[in-house]
């Protein structure tokens, strides 16, 4: 006499588990911040300019090399957007390393609000 192990419903109880982690992940939306990176091909002249926005370790915020307060960075950057959204420049962010990433986060969201595309860096500053 033999003895077996039916393993018939394992398929099954295998394929639930699959499909409930699976819907489960996709329900799941993780904090993030989502970046329009840019994008370059080769031989193509870029005829837009790049707008920077530095912002230094004491939290003095400076577009284009001139001194902002940081209520009055969204009407600057109003004065720079385009109706057409394909040619909107693109802001670089320059923040110091000492900075507290709140007001880089600070920053970004002025930033989203004009709908301006983003780039980061690093100063010295």
């Amino acid at each position: 006499m033999s003895s077996e192990v039916s393993t018939s419903s394992l398929n099954d109880i295998m394929f639930f588990l699959m499909l409930f982690f699976l819907i489960m992940s996709t329900m799941v939306a993780p904090s993030i911040i989502k970046v329009n990176l840019p994008k370059s091909e080769a031989g193509k002249a870029v005829s837009k300019k790049n707008i920077t926005l530095a912002i230094d370790s004491n939290a003095i915020c400076y577009l284009n090399n001139k001194k902002v307060e940081f209520d009055q960075i969204g009407a600057q950057l109003g004065t720079f957007a385009s109706k057409d959204t394909s040619q909107q420049p693109t802001v670089v962010i320059e923040a110091s390393r000492n900075l507290q990433f709140q007001k880089i986060v600070d920053l970004m969201g002025v930033v989203s609000k004009n709908k301006f595309k983003m780039a980061f860096g690093t100063t010295n500053k």
